[in-house]
């Protein structure tokens, strides 16, 4: 296993879309999911997607702390997901605005709306089938390493880039998106 190199933002891997991976069981796609597995705790992320290490093929991880839950019932701690060729679907309810950093985009935070509910299926590499509904932020962290499958980073989803803000600066000034959303 190796610790892979993060591509950051402006590099054109994180560009383009990847390609859907044919065998989801072979063991090169086994061996990457490894190198990812090992990268993510390396860095101590929520998540990676293949593209971040630059390997344009349909591959995230994940997983979901229990102190990021939001207690919702579609939102739980999730030990680490492996998702191959993974699609999503959007489920009723409103966008809610979060905050989300990137690997990709060190250093900065931004809010990001995001669909509060959805539901994903992918394929893992032993070849079984995921489906799950989920809320929250897992729907959140999900949408958000597929999103790199179509060259997507969250701030071309960002509505108001006056939230793309420093982690330092967001650390010492926290901005509270509830209070906003009132005004």
């Amino acid at each position: 296993m190796s610790i892979l190199k993060i591509a950051r933002m402006g590099h054109p891997i994180l560009r383009g879309v990847a390609a859907p991976v044919e065998d989801p069981t072979a063991p090169a796609v086994k061996r990457l999911v490894a190198d990812m597995i090992e990268t993510l705790d390396d860095i101590a992320g929520a998540g990676l997607a293949a593209p971040q290490v630059h390997v344009a093929q349909r591959v995230v991880i994940f997983r979901v702390p229990a102190e990021r839950v939001t207690g919702r019932p579609g939102d739980t701690a999730q030990e680490l997901t492996i998702l191959v060729n993974p699609v999503i679907e959007a489920l009723s309810g409103p966008m809610e605005l979060g905050w989300e950093g990137c690997l990709s985009v060190p250093g900065l935070r931004g809010a990001v709306p995001r669909h509060s509910r959805i539901r994903y299926r992918g394929t893992t590499p032993d070849g079984a089938e995921i489906e799950r509904e989920v809320e929250g932020f897992h729907a959140r962290v999900v949408q958000h390493e597929c999103d790199h499958l179509d060259g997507i980073l969250y701030p071309q989803r960002m509505t108001d880039h006056r939230l793309l803000v420093f982690v330092e600066e967001w650390q010492r000034h926290p901005i509270d998106l509830a209070a906003l959303a009132a005004e």
